[in-house]
């Protein structure tokens, strides 16, 4: 049995990653989402976008509700 068949370098060594939205350097696996996960922990399986501007990215494009109108029965 080798330890190296469970833990391989890229677990043990963050890599570091600059957001294309805000330009600050964060650590890949913490500040990144993973968007391929059948390639495993490959550097180019995580997008560059950090997890902040995305969410703030998703909640302002999110869609609007408007409030219910308000409404009357019908005065027969």
């Amino acid at each position: 049995m080798d330890v190296g068949d469970y833990f391989s370098l890229e677990h043990l060594l963050f890599k570091e990653r600059k957001c294309r939205f805000c330009g600050q350097t964060k650590e890949l696996i913490d500040g990144f989402y993973l968007i391929r996960k059948g390639r495993g922990n490959l550097p180019s399986s995580y997008s560059y976008e950090c997890k902040l501007c995305t969410i703030s990215r998703i909640t302002k494009n999110r869609k609007k509700t408007k409030l219910p109108v308000e409404w009357q029965y019908p005065d027969w």
